[in-house]
């Protein structure tokens, strides 16, 4: 995929980037899983830098009160499959950008296939059940991952990378499913919140892409929207993770 000058001449005038750092956004194969209020953000964000691929993930078609907080969609957009729907948003913004839709869950028996040839993946689905599968295929594939989360007012966003440099994982940070999980159909949410966590997310993966700055890499930045604060803090690998430690 050719680097477009005019349109993403804002990226090449960055030092950090560059023209190699946008050559290497355009070669690059993205795979975001959900594409709600995490992953609308997340994906347009992505379209808009010119990643070569990106591979959108998620089952569940778009309801009226989506709306509030994923920016992916429109009001036509009610009833559609949301991967159909975003690929159609998304190559709007950029049809060069290749857009892969995937109307399916992210099952573990599927992940193996969804993560061949690429280079980061995003995970912004809504259950711990997938964050598991998906961590442990981003180690068994040797790719690194963007996990981000929300609840409320309150955002986080994390990377992992131990495959390559020792890191902790996702499950060491969270080693079962908390007794007391919330999702925000039950307790509500910001919508712009999802807004800041989903575009932190694809400013990871640009960063590792293009190889910018320092990327989140065994750090988590916790972000609290209520009181206008955020925070990095640096993650341990638990010895015993059954996901990144198997004995």
């Amino acid at each position: 995929m050719a680097v477009d000058l005019d349109r993403h001449g804002r990226h090449i005038l960055l030092k950090e980037i560059g023209g190699p750092g946008q050559a290497r956004l355009s070669r690059a194969r993205v795979l975001l899983i959900g594409a709600g209020g995490l992953g609308s953000p997340a994906a347009l964000y992505l379209a808009a830098a010119g990643v070569g691929c990106l591979r959108i993930v998620d089952p569940d078609t778009v309801s009226l009160d989506n709306l509030q907080r994923q920016i992916l969609f429109r009001t036509p957009d009610v009833g559609r499959l949301k991967a159909d729907a975003a690929q159609a948003a998304l190559t709007a913004l950029d049809p060069a950008v290749q857009i892969e839709a995937i109307a399916a869950r992210a099952e573990p028996a599927r992940l193996t296939d969804l993560l061949q040839d690429v280079d980061v993946v995003l995970d912004g689905c809504d259950d711990f059940e997938t964050r598991f599968a998906v961590n442990a295929a981003a180690i068994a594939a040797g790719v690194p991952l963007v996990s981000g989360a929300v609840g409320r007012w309150d955002g986080q966003v994390a990377v992992f990378a131990p495959a390559k440099d020792g890191a902790p994982c996702y499950q060491c940070l969270v080693p079962g499913v908390p007794p007391d999980a919330e999702r925000c159909a039950e307790v509500g949410i910001v919508g712009a919140l999802t807004g800041v966590i989903g575009s932190v997310m694809a400013l990871e993966a640009i960063k590792l892409i293009t190889g910018a700055g320092e990327a989140l890499i065994g750090r988590i930045m916790i972000f609290d929207g209520l009181g206008g604060r955020a925070r990095t803090v640096t993650l341990a690998t638990d010895p015993d993770c059954p996901a990144c430690r198997p004995r």
